[in-house]
């Protein structure tokens, strides 16, 4: 007897969510990290979510509305985000003993491809991958699945939350940090303006460049 079709979207749901914690495990687990070169198996990693997303839910047409105003509104985050973080780093580094070995061991890991090559991957795969998997898929899925009227706020802190989490075998607290603070932030302007997808897209991408290569923090 097949499921339910809200049952089946659940279900597949938490096997790709249950996918990526393994895929992360294994690229930031000190137990597994450096067996595979990070920046190929994170390329990857994304494009493994993507195809658990295409597959489990193809998407219909694919409409950007206001691309421009997508265009701008995905750099202007960018930015902010940026700055917020920079902001975040200095009064982290201030109050904290930890916080600055945290941060440098992030960036450690800038090693096993030229930096052009990481600047590449993270803008044309790791970021749009990432922000469609988390937001366009996995939030969207549990705001339409769960019930009542706070399901898509339900959705946004559960997404936000295990963003993070899949972050914790990296064994640094300033790495889950800004995984949350970061999802969290792409996650509202989601559950706000669901149709600003294609800006939040542009925005992680745009920001993983900035923020680790081109402007590191």
């Amino acid at each position: 007897m097949s499921l339910p079709a809200g049952e089946k979207r659940i279900r597949r749901l938490c096997i790709a969510v249950f996918t990526a914690a393994i895929l992360w495990f294994w690229m930031f687990s000190p137990l597994t990290r450096g067996i595979l070169n990070f920046w190929l198996s994170m390329s990857v990693s994304a494009l493994v979510l993507t195809a658990f997303a295409l597959d489990f839910r193809l998407p219909g047409r694919i409409s950007v509305s206001r691309p421009l105003l997508q265009v701008v509104a995905g750099v202007a985050l960018a930015v902010v985000l940026w700055g917020i973080f920079w902001v975040g780093d200095k009064l982290s580094s201030l109050m904290f003993d930890f916080a600055r070995p945290g941060v440098d061991a992030v960036y450690s890991m800038k090693q096993g491809l030229p930096q052009w090559a990481i600047a590449l991957l993270l803008l044309f795969v790791i970021g749009p991958a990432e922000e469609f998997f988390w937001r366009g898929y996995v939030q969207r899925t549990l705001a339409e699945s769960l019930p009542g009227r706070n399901g898509g706020n339900a959705a946004f802190l559960i997404t936000a939350a295990v963003y993070a989490l899949i972050h914790v075998p990296s064994m640094n607290f300033m790495l889950v940090m800004a995984a949350l603070v970061a999802g969290a932030v792409w996650g509202l302007i989601y559950r706000l303006r669901p149709k600003a997808l294609p800006a939040l897209v542009l925005s992680h991408a745009l920001w993983d460049a900035l923020v680790f290569i081109i402007f590191p923090i």
